[in-house]
């Protein structure tokens, strides 16, 4: 199949990890394992926080919004990787663009929720005192009404910019996904737009917001060591340590994959980046925000066993 152009395109192909139908069924029960706890995970974080009057507070309003992205990245890409390891591989032409889009914006918004996480543990830990007026329940909707729509309308610019490309063939994306970078190495057309656009929001949405996180953790840093209290200073980093943890795998693969020098052939280990931030940061977000949190294990278990 080697369509002209998009107006004749109806299918791409998305390609396997391997061809050995042994490996194929290994890797479809380990995604499908990473899926369920992706799903349950997350899910009982929502039901947990939700049922829970005493974790209604900025930490975990930002930790639901985590959670429903995670949810979403999961349902958006998992799904189609189960079906291509076990049956076909193809992807619509629509089906690749909604993929892209809806991709694309979970995985701003979390760059920007990210900096709403640490720009909350910040005044949490360095103005406590102002902790309350600051960080109200106005503020928290306004940045979370922020995080979501600005990574929405990133997304929509830059699935918006593909819609002109000319795909003349082939029509196999070297990925197992439709991500942006995979797919504009199959137009034949200029992507020069897209790629300067895709920059300039890797520098916004990447490099500015990491650096912002950066900078509100070496505040918080600096305000812990001060704490004199061997027990406050332990209160306070087991709040931090989950969140810095998960920004810096997030931030670290993600970097990788969309601030290349140049767009080469997704290979093996662009994939194995790739299945970090789409597959195992969701299913680890869960154990890694909740683990050491003795506050949400109470929570838990009484949302378990009530009685």
């Amino acid at each position: 199949m080697a369509p002209v152009n998009q107006s004749v395109v109806t299918m791409f192909i998305l390609q396997n990890f391997v061809d050995d139908p042994w490996i194929q069924d290994v890797l479809f029960c380990l995604f499908f394992a990473l899926f369920m706890m992706a799903i349950a995970g997350n899910g009982l974080i929502i039901m947990t926080i939700y049922s829970s009057a005493n974790l209604h507070t900025p930490m975990y309003f930002f930790l639901v919004n985590l959670s429903l992205m995670d949810v979403i990245c999961t349902v958006t890409v998992l799904p189609k990787v189960l079906q291509s390891l076990v049956a076909e591989n193809a992807i619509s032409y629509g089906g690749c663009l909604t993929q892209m889009f809806v991709f694309s914006w979970v995985l701003g918004s979390e760059l920007l929720l990210f900096s709403a996480m640490a720009y909350d543990r910040y005044l949490a830990i360095c103005r406590p005192l102002h902790y309350g007026t600051l960080m109200n329940g106005r503020a928290c909707v306004a940045l979370a009404t922020f995080v979501w729509f600005t990574g929405a309308l990133n997304s929509l610019v830059l699935t918006c910019l593909v819609l002109p490309l000319s795909f003349c063939g082939p029509n196999l994306i070297t990925h197992f996904f439709c991500e942006i970078p995979s797919v504009l190495m199959l137009s034949c057309s200029s992507t020069f737009i897209n790629d300067i656009m895709t920059v300039i929001t890797d520098m916004f949405l990447t490099g500015l917001n990491f650096l912002l996180t950066m900078t509100s953790y070496v505040f918080i840093i600096a305000s812990i060591l001060r704490i004199r209290s061997a027990e406050g200073k332990k209160r306070a980093f087991s709040t931090c340590s989950a969140h810095l943890v998960v920004v810096t795998l997030y931030y670290s693969t993600v970097l990788y994959t969309y601030v290349r020098p140049a767009l080469g052939t997704a290979g093996l280990l662009d994939k194995a980046v790739a299945v970090l931030y789409t597959t195992v940061t969701p299913s680890l977000n869960p154990l890694i925000y909740t683990l050491r949190n003795k506050e949400f294990k109470t929570s838990f278990k009484k949302l378990l066993f009530p009685h």
